[in-house]
């Protein structure tokens, strides 16, 4: 086994300095640097008692490495391999979106409507495209009691998911599924972050290192939305709900798909930066009689 190589002359402080030359942010750069480490992005303190400790040669060199794709627009959390989810640590890479924190609007609604009275305890939630798994885990970590199906199309994305599933000891099922083509069953909430993004959307570009069939759904965007609203009530118990993440300039459109479905209570949801995230309605009781109905 060969010896390590020598440290360089530089120093943890100048490793930082050469990579903000890059134009990375200060909070990428420290935690490239710490991964490069094999320190937790916990350890920013860590960086400040020791920025004049020499590199080792093969640590500075990843760094640099790790630094040129960054700076070439690759996610940090795909460099780092996590990325920080409602509480969660998820493992994500390639084959899956990084998780964003305007998604945590959609999981704390869905939070909110398990917590309504007449809500069973032990609800049946489905998670539409699950991806990394966010959504579904992060539910299931605040409301144990719940039976949660997690559904991706692909199949490299459901890998990733049940790892992280494994990783929190969260019990989940997982299915492929195209959408509710191998679903069965009724579930009390179902909730989804389907792709939004039209074709032809210019920010796809800086996108490019994320797989793009999680990403664009049509012309409008709405295309996925579109099929899952179509097909939800068939898969939900009278007065379930269907919770749904899109773009920030969709809400209305979502709205009024949910309305011509015959949904009610539909209503939609700001994020933290007070953009209209998610979109949503409850599915009528029909020995009810109640009709459609818009909420604020």
């Amino acid at each position: 086994m060969s010896e390590p190589l020598p440290p360089t002359t530089l120093t943890c402080a100048q490793a930082l300095t050469a990579a903000r030359a890059l134009g990375l942010e200060r909070l990428d750069a420290q935690l490239l640097l710490l991964h490069a480490l094999g320190k937790p992005g916990a350890d920013r303190a860590w960086l400040l008692t020791h920025d004049t400790m020499p590199l080792p040669q093969e640590t500075a060199r990843w760094f640099q490495e790790l630094n040129l794709r960054r700076a070439a627009g690759e996610p940090l959390a795909y460099l780092v391999g996590s990325k920080e989810f409602f509480g969660l640590e998820l493992q994500v890479d390639g084959r899956v979106l990084v998780p964003r924190p305007d998604t945590e609007t959609l999981v704390e609604w869905a939070l909110q409507q398990l917590a309504q009275a007449g809500m069973p305890a032990s609800a049946r939630v489905l998670d539409l495209g699950t991806g990394s798994g966010a959504i579904a885990l992060a539910l299931k970590k605040s409301r144990p009691v719940i039976d949660v199906t997690a559904v991706d199309a692909s199949s490299d994305a459901l890998a990733v998911a049940a790892a992280n599933a494994r990783q929190h000891q969260l019990p989940v099922h997982f299915l492929q599924s195209n959408w509710f083509e191998n679903v069965s069953g009724l579930f009390n909430l179902i909730v989804s972050n389907p792709p939004y993004v039209a074709d032809a959307d210019p920010h796809l570009p800086a996108l490019r290192h994320e797989p793009l069939q999680a990403l664009t759904a049509g012309k409008d965007g709405l295309s996925d939305l579109r099929q899952i609203i179509d097909q939800a009530p068939t898969y939900l118990q009278p007065q379930g709900w269907l919770l749904l993440e899109h773009g920030y300039d969709q809400a209305r459109a979502v709205r009024e798909l949910l309305e011509q479905r015959g949904f009610a209570e539909v209503q939609s949801r700001a994020d933290l930066a007070g953009i209209p995230r998610c979109s949503g309605g409850r599915w009528p009781d029909p020995a009810a009689g109640t009709g459609s109905q818009t909420a604020g």
